[in-house]
């Protein structure tokens, strides 16, 4: 099948950490014998302007044509303002990016259409479907629902592009239940999380922390940008602060725009992996953690409490309460008791439901 994926996110020739999530997805479709192509419009904007977050970082300089995991990648540009104070200008631009899209694929057309994230690229999956005759699918990872759906100027755009797409998909039931509690109404919503894999040279036991009680040096893994608000690096910090006021010598080690083997690397060395986010969608650096054989402590966001032990899943986190729960991950003997990823974040159940979905679109053709 021919899918065009469109994404606002994806690695870039500067930024291999931007985006990996939709990275890994199309490789799946790759791997399960699709035809993918993949278009990632980037907004328009002077270098200066990427310190204003950190998935903008490589954003003002990526070439228009690039290569990633040997796929081609096109990345047009349109028009945006922070906070989008005008959307209509957004939509029609990024809209506009039609021609300059069907001139790089020539005759290749799609069968189907993926929007990663909804605004502004759910406005461009839309025209091409309509234009195209196609059905499209769009997925959200989190902030199109926690926050785009109650934001003033885009909340009614991404509504209605949840209530016009052929199918959506969620990554969590949260998101699911979340938007279907502020009155989406979409024609088929499914629960397909991103699937969690780990390369045999990164994969690890995990193992029981030895050394020293309160005497030893210990690395905590912050496994974010701390310039992201969301991630709360702040309390992060407070938590290592108690520990070593306890006697330990914390080291804290976080991540920005590292290539993924340079952060499995980190995980592995790391002590233990400490989650303070506010929201998130999996987070998938908890999996990706476990994976590598080092423990995980996390506030409770996104789907963290279906495979953490209760323990290490805080409900209402203070610095006291997850100081806490690193010390129990550190005294954990962790052989006798393994975390173990669900089987639905497997790449082959994922593969399976995402098989299902577009079969179904194609029935109803």
């Amino acid at each position: 099948m021919k899918i065009l994926l469109v994404t606002l996110l994806h690695p870039l020739p500067t930024n291999a950490a931007r985006g990996t999530f939709v990275a890994d997805h199309a490789q799946l479709l790759r791997d399960m014998g699709h035809d993918v192509r993949i278009v990632n419009p980037l907004p328009r904007l002077l270098k200066y302007m990427e310190q204003s977050r950190s998935t903008l970082t490589g954003v003002a300089k990526a070439p228009k044509y690039f290569e990633h995991n040997e796929f081609e990648i096109h990345a047009p540009r349109y028009i945006a303002y922070t906070d989008h104070p005008y959307p209509w200008l957004t939509a029609r631009s990024i809209r506009n990016r039609r021609r300059s899209i069907e001139k790089w694929l020539g005759d290749w057309r799609p069968e189907r259409i993926i929007a990663h994230t909804l605004w502004p690229v759910g406005e461009l999956a839309r025209s091409l479907s309509k234009r195209w005759k196609v059905p499209w699918t769009g997925v959200v990872h989190g902030h199109d629902v926690d926050v785009g759906l109650t934001h003033s100027t885009t909340g009614k755009r991404i509504k209605s592009l949840m209530e016009s797409a052929n199918s959506m998909v969620f990554v969590s039931e949260r998101l699911r239940t979340t938007a279907e509690s502020a009155e989406v109404q979409t024609k088929k919503a499914y629960t397909i999380p991103c699937h969690s894999e780990m390369d045999e040279e990164w994969a690890r036991p995990m193992k029981k922390w030895n050394g020293r009680w309160r005497r030893e040096s210990i690395d905590i893994l912050f496994p974010a940008d701390p310039r992201r608000p969301e991630k709360n690096h702040y309390l992060a910090l407070q938590a290592g602060e108690i520990l070593e006021r306890r006697g330990w010598i914390v080291g804290m080690t976080t991540l920005k725009q590292q290539p993924r083997s340079i952060v499995w690397d980190r995980m592995i060395v790391a002590d233990v992996t400490l989650i303070t986010s506010q929201r998130e969608s999996g987070p998938l650096v908890a999996r990706e953690s476990i994976l590598c054989g080092t423990p995980v402590v996390s506030t409770n966001v996104g789907d963290v409490a279906t495979y953490l032990p209760k323990e290490f899943v805080i409900d209402n986190p203070t610095p006291e309460a997850l100081a806490d729960a690193c010390e129990a991950a550190l005294e954990k003997d962790w052989q006798r008791s393994p975390v173990t990823l669900p089987q639905r974040v497997s790449s082959q159940v994922v593969s399976q439901q995402w098989s299902s979905l577009l079969q179904g679109l194609e029935e109803e053709e």
